[in-house]
């Protein structure tokens, strides 16, 4: 899958209350704007982006997050164990 498709969509990006705090818990994050934290990391030129099912997955700083395809809400992110 296109990964330009999420780039050109990033302006539709947002999370839930839930999500939010999930994402803030899960790594360790001391910011409220976790969508604006989660397209920087994203528009990362590092940043692996992948589509599998539903969901689009962005790889980068041992950090994956995963975005729902339809809606672009920002599911969870977490560390990636190594």
């Amino acid at each position: 899958m296109n990964k330009e498709i999420l780039l050109l969509n990033l302006d539709k990006l947002h999370t839930t209350e839930m999500g939010i705090e999930r994402i803030k818990n899960n790594i360790k994050l001391n910011t409220n704007n976790i969508v604006e934290y989660c397209k920087n990391k994203i528009l990362d030129k590092k940043c692996n982006i992948y589509k599998r099912g539903k969901n689009w997955y962005c790889e980068i700083d041992n950090i994956k997050i995963t975005i729902n395809s339809y809606s672009y809400t920002i599911i969870t992110a977490h560390t990636i164990k190594k």
